[in-house]
């Protein structure tokens, strides 16, 4: 069965991008401490990313513009803009959680929630996500894009894991 996981780092008081979409901020409290490499681990488990417009502008023009940082993954960028079809992406106008409920009706590994917020909010309030795996960056941003919005609804959890290393806390929770 197909699990829906959010893979995200946010700042210490729950920013994913500062006040002009910049993820600058995203290293540890020491640029030479210890960075233990999450990704590689988390990566192998999933075949699918879905994203929107601006995090898809943002990998493909700052922080990987030489080559697709999602090679061999199925990319699903949701977007009103017209775009073709690029190998292994896909541009769609589709609701994310009708774009959700129909990637799980087919077999695959798990489908990655990558960015950015007005993708992940929606999800959150139709409690598509089954796992949260976020990184704790140790920094306080004081304004930015927020990675939750309200819901009006309780969204129970359960803590699974965590760890930290140079000052980064990764927390993972599942849906109770």
């Amino acid at each position: 069965m197909r699990n829906v996981t959010l893979f995200i780092a946010m700042s210490l008081d729950g920013y994913i991008a500062d006040k002009d979409g910049g993820v600058g901020w995203l290293s540890g409290q020491s640029v030479q401490g210890w960075t233990k490499d999450v990704y590689s681990d988390f990566i192998k488990d999933v075949d699918t990313v879905i994203m929107g417009w601006n995090t898809y502008h943002q990998v493909v023009t700052e922080l990987s513009p030489e080559e697709w940082a999602y090679k061999g993954l199925k990319s699903y960028i949701i977007t009103h803009r017209e775009v073709s079809p690029e190998n292994d992406r896909v541009f769609t106008e589709k609701n994310p959680c009708s774009l959700v409920r129909e990637l799980l009706q087919y077999p695959g590994k798990d489908i990655w929630i990558c960015g950015g917020a007005g993708i992940i909010q929606p999800l959150v309030e139709a409690d598509l996500i089954d796992k949260y795996y976020i990184s704790v960056i140790p920094v306080i941003l004081g304004s930015g894009i927020r990675l939750f919005g309200e819901t009006g609804k309780k969204i129970p959890l359960r803590l699974v894991q965590t760890q930290s290393y140079n000052g980064i806390t990764d927390l993972v929770y599942i849906r109770r």
